[in-house]
């Protein structure tokens, strides 16, 4: 079926039009709507079960959806991960999934683009986080939670991402971590990756993005500045406040 022709800005990187999801029967997404531009933070925010984590999910390939996903304007519905991968969408899930048993320097050369020529050196990701220099040739199961957290990150980045999707990057770490991985994300923001970011800290959340989507029942509920978040105590109290 022919998908409907929709205007797209210049600056629009990732764009997501209807999007449908399922997980086997379960209809999860429902028709949801929103962008990224170039260079831009997103925050994506929603309680548990809101549908945000199915959303990278889908934007991936990973899982069965109906509706629009362009890179680029490139159109990306039904294709398979890697080529998704490929069109310049990099992809952080929860779960980390670092090699335990590989040193930090293999951990990084397993995510390098094909055949090299990337925007990223491995000189410049140890610049970016210097302990994972220090660390270079330990095994990745020894580090801590946080350093895992941005081994994944950079791992991802040398894979020459135009976006990449983190989804709950300070889960569990400790304040002086989740401060690093902000800042870490603004740093990889500065060099022109878009960043959309699946976060339950409202206060990393709202103080490094440029917009925000609220997700509630597998909807776009809410969205616009971290300012207009702020001044709305209704959206906040019904899809974000336990």
């Amino acid at each position: 079926m022919t998908r409907p022709e929709r205007e797209i800005a210049a600056d629009e990187l990732l764009g997501i039009h209807g999007l449908h999801a399922w997980y086997g029967k379960s209809h999860v997404l429902h028709g949801v709507d929103f962008s990224v531009k170039r260079g831009e933070i997103v925050s994506l925010l929603g309680r548990n079960g809101s549908g945000r984590s199915t959303l990278l999910k889908a934007i991936m390939g990973a899982i069965a959806t109906r509706g629009s996903v362009t890179v680029n304007g490139a159109e990306m519905a039904g294709r398979k991960p890697h080529e998704v991968a490929r069109a310049g969408i990099g992809y952080v899930p929860e779960s980390r999934d670092i090699f335990p048993d590989l040193t930090v320097r293999e951990n990084l050369l397993l995510g390098q683009k094909a055949g090299g020529g990337g925007s990223w050196s491995m000189d410049e990701i140890f610049d970016l986080f210097p302990v994972l220099r220090t660390r270079a040739d330990t095994r990745a199961g020894v580090l801590s939670g946080g350093e895992q957290q941005m081994l994944t990150i950079c791992r991802t980045l040398i894979g020459d991402p135009q976006l990449i999707m983190v989804d709950e990057p300070t889960e569990g770490l400790a304040p002086k971590m989740v401060a690093a991985v902000g800042e870490l994300l603004e740093r990889i923001a500065a060099r022109g990756v878009s960043i959309l970011l699946v976060e339950q800290k409202l206060v990393i959340a709202l103080d490094i993005c440029h917009r925000l989507y609220v997700m509630g029942h597998g909807e776009i509920v809410f969205e616009g500045t971290p300012q207009d978040l702020t001044a709305a105590p209704d959206v906040r109290a019904e899809w974000l406040e336990v």
